[in-house]
């Protein structure tokens, strides 16, 4: 079963590629080309199979090093995708490697595409990743929330993965492009990524966005009980 899923997974993508039309809506990447300007992809996790619908050839895709993400590896390789393995935040296991790797791509002028609260949550946090990597190389971040008028949410993962159905329509609605900001820490930069894609969610797809809000308010629930702890 192992050597047939790749074969199944992709299929079932190329079915999507092949038969889902996808509407962009604030679309600025016409302009972004004719001014020789790569840009990067910010989504969120549970959306990353539209995401792989959506991206162009020759785009770099963050995927983490782990089961999952070899099966994930496989599937972009066979639709153009450029996978570059790692975890999504620098301090993680494959982190600066990847980090390196990503930079690297988009310096050469091609786009790069990360889901930004991967590889394992939670659910709604962006990591520093992607704003490290538009410093580095002044690539503009396109916010953009990918959403299937028919799809299958899986309820009982930790993002909500969602699944488009063939011969849907896929609207991709994008912010505006976002660059880095003179004296901007990461962490300043990556609440902003952050914050828009969380708008843009609650804006184009409330009934998900819900599910979000109740998970991050159940970190910050958290962390206010470990620190009570530890104070």
């Amino acid at each position: 079963m192992n050597r047939v899923l790749p074969f199944l997974v992709t299929g079932f993508i190329w079915l999507l590629r092949t038969t889902c039309r996808v509407r962009a809506v604030n679309d600025s990447r016409d302009r972004l080309r004719a001014a020789g300007q790569p840009y990067l992809y910010a989504g969120l996790h549970g959306q990353q199979i539209a995401m792989v619908v959506h991206a162009e050839k020759g785009a770099g895709a963050l995927v983490s090093r782990s089961k999952d993400g070899d099966l994930i590896a496989r599937t972009l390789e066979k639709t153009g995708v450029i996978p570059i393995r790692g975890s999504s935040g620098a301090s993680r296991k494959g982190g600066v490697t990847a980090l390196r790797a990503l930079v690297a791509h988009v310096s050469s002028g091609r786009p790069a595409c990360v889901a930004v609260d991967g590889p394992k949550g939670p659910r709604g946090i962006a990591s520093p990743g992607i704003a490290m990597l538009s410093q580095k190389t002044g690539a503009p971040v396109l916010p953009m929330s990918l959403i299937p008028t028919k799809r299958i949410v899986l309820s009982r993962t930790w993002d909500r993965t969602q699944i488009p159905l063939p011969f849907c329509r896929i609207d991709g609605i994008f912010g505006d492009p976002m660059y880095p900001r003179d004296g901007e820490s990461v962490a300043e930069f990556t609440q902003r990524i952050q914050d828009e894609l969380l708008r843009l969610e609650a804006a184009y797809d409330p009934s998900e966005a819900a599910k979000t809000h109740a998970a991050l308010q159940q970190v910050l629930a958290e962390k206010r009980e470990s620190m009570k702890r530890a104070a």
